[in-house]
């Protein structure tokens, strides 16, 4: 999967095919079926390995508090946004791990670190979920239009008629949570959709922000 990331890094996501890949390794399409049944699977194969063990990468010293799990969490995403800004939009456009899970953070193991982390701190189970939102909202927001702006495209990748017979569109809806207790117990919360009333929320502290600039 490091040599797809390889390629994604080098070329972009919507160029990525078996075909593309197995030339620059210079082997046949055919024999990297071996390992994924197809485009669909290498493409969730590169976004886990951006993502693989980042929980575990946290500065511990900085978790001792909410506010520094926050900062250390943001650092740890946007260095691998930084890494592969061109596999990075992957992470909020691929078919997400759990479909209904909003913002769409991919790595499933990630948000139930997050989740459970803030409720042993003490939040409610609400106010770890209202957390969740609100800042990987701003996180995956900021983030793509880093990528943006460093020439990733963020429409989904486009699927191509001859690239096997990967499963994942069709299994992610009945992925089983059962390592995923916390994400599984709150899913009704991360499930509905208050994108209107985030966005009046985070618009109001924007301008909040800036007149206390203006003033000072």
């Amino acid at each position: 999967m490091r040599s797809a990331l390889a390629y994604i890094d080098a070329h972009g996501a919507q160029k990525l095919t078996m075909r593309s890949l197995g030339s620059a390794l210079g082997v046949e399409a055919m024999s990297l079926y071996r390992h994924v049944s197809g485009r669909e699977d290498l493409l969730e194969a590169v976004v886990a390995q951006m993502l693989h063990g980042l929980e575990e990468d946290l500065d511990s010293e900085l978790s001792e508090t909410w506010q520094g799990y926050l900062q250390t969490f943001a650092h740890q995403v946007r260095a691998v946004a930084v890494a592969h800004p061109h596999a990075f939009p992957l992470v909020a456009t691929r078919h997400p791990a759990a479909p209904w899970l909003r913002p769409p953070l991919r790595s499933l193991s990630l948000v139930e670190d997050f989740l459970s982390t803030f409720i042993r701190y003490g939040f409610t189970e609400d106010g770890a979920v209202h957390v969740y939102r609100s800042f990987s909202g701003f996180l995956l927001g900021h983030l793509l239009l880093e990528s943006v702006v460093q020439g990733a495209a963020t429409s989904p990748v486009d699927l191509a008629l001859d690239e096997g017979d990967a499963r994942i569109p069709e299994s992610d809806a009945e992925l089983d949570l059962e390592d995923f207790p916390t994400v599984k117990r709150l899913r009704p919360a991360l499930s509905q959709d208050h994108a209107k009333a985030e966005f009046e929320i985070g618009l109001e502290a924007l301008i909040e922000r800036i007149e206390l600039h203006v003033s000072q």
